[in-house]
């Protein structure tokens, strides 16, 4: 009888009891980080579950669909106002790129592999870019993975427990009606940037449309209760299946470089936003979590469950996806000119 059914049947399952077991132990992000987990677990022990079709599309339809809500009239002034810093935050964790590049190269790892592997962001977009100009696809796409899986295990947990506990604000009240027009609205832009090749359609899309509703008519409005759960949980299960034996396997020097080169770009964006933070005069932890490399609607979510300022990590995040999807070609172009 199992013969018959689809080869995603379990992997829900699997990401439903390693959520719920992690809800149980307190984890920050349990049924993003625990449904991760347990899938990860159970494709190392040999049984190769498959990801859940659209299951990630999905979560981030939900997801993005809930932060695009927080972007109210005076958050998006907020967003306006400080826009510099936010360009200088995003241009500073893009610089970030040059510690990777400098690892792998010093390693034996050829040009074009090193430098879309070390790009903060954009992980399907500079495969493609990897195949166009020579690299290792499969090398990019496993370096791009496991900066993604550790900024997962990482970023929440170290946020959260090193910050103080914060009581959970009332939750917003929920308008059926514009869900009902805002949700499919989002839904049917993400197709429309699909379609016309643009980064990350899911999250951008119905963000899109989310915070441009919010902030033109001041909404004030939240997700049903246990939306966000479902969005995570989504999340965590479809990303827990990137990873299986021989993955962890495949080149363990170079994965370690990217272990090192990550956790030296996360200690370089603590300092930088410490510094921009003192200077603007804004949440300096707000803007260490919006320059962390990679990870939108990871950092977006640790965002809101601490109560920091979603709209400005939403921001800092967006607005590098977009310098690397249009400035990495020309940038490695113009490096390939310089050295010839």
């Amino acid at each position: 009888m199992l013969r018959r059914l689809p080869g995603w049947w379990a992997t829900p399952v699997v990401g439903a009891l390693g959520g719920w077991l992690a809800s149980l132990a307190g984890w920050p992000l349990p049924w993003m980080v625990g449904s991760l987990l347990a899938v990860i677990a159970v494709r190392c022990s040999g049984w190769l579950v498959n990801e859940v079709p659209h299951g990630r599309q999905a979560g981030q339809w939900l997801i993005a669909s809930a932060i695009g809500l927080h972007f109210t009239s005076e958050v998006m002034q907020q967003v306006l106002e400080h826009f510099g810093v936010i360009l200088a935050g995003a241009l500073g964790t893009l610089l970030l790129s040059l510690i990777g590049i400098y690892i792998l190269l010093r390693s034996g790892t050829d040009r074009a592999t090193a430098f879309f592997s070390s790009m903060p962001g954009g992980a399907s977009e500079m495969v493609n870019l990897a195949g166009r100009h020579a690299a290792q696809p499969a090398m990019v796409a496993a370096a791009h993975s496991m900066r993604l899986l550790l900024v997962v295990l990482i970023i929440p947990a170290l946020f959260t427990w090193s910050l103080p506990p914060v009581d959970a604000p009332p939750p917003a009240p929920v308008s059926w009606p514009w869900l009902a027009v805002l949700l499919p609205a989002g839904g049917l832009l993400a197709l429309l940037w699909k379609r016309l090749g643009q980064p990350n359609p899911w999250m951008l899309g119905p963000l899109t449309v989310c915070a441009v509703a919010s902030a033109a008519f001041d909404l004030q409005l939240g997700m049903p209760e246990g939306v966000g759960q479902f969005g995570q949980w989504l999340i965590g299960c479809s990303l827990g299946c990137h990873f299986d034996r021989p993955f962890f396997r495949s080149a363990p020097r170079f994965m370690l470089r990217i272990l090192l080169f990550t956790l030296l770009a996360m200690l370089a964006a603590a300092g930088l936003a410490e510094a921009l933070g003192w200077a603007a005069t804004l949440n300096q932890t707000s803007l260490m979590l919006g320059m962390m490399p990679g990870g939108i609607t990871e950092l977006c979510l640790t965002a809101e469950a601490l109560q920091l300022s979603v709209a400005l990590v939403t921001a800092l995040q967006v607005l590098r996806l977009f310098l690397v999807m249009f400035l990495a070609e020309p940038l490695f172009r113009l490096w390939q000119r310089a050295t010839l």
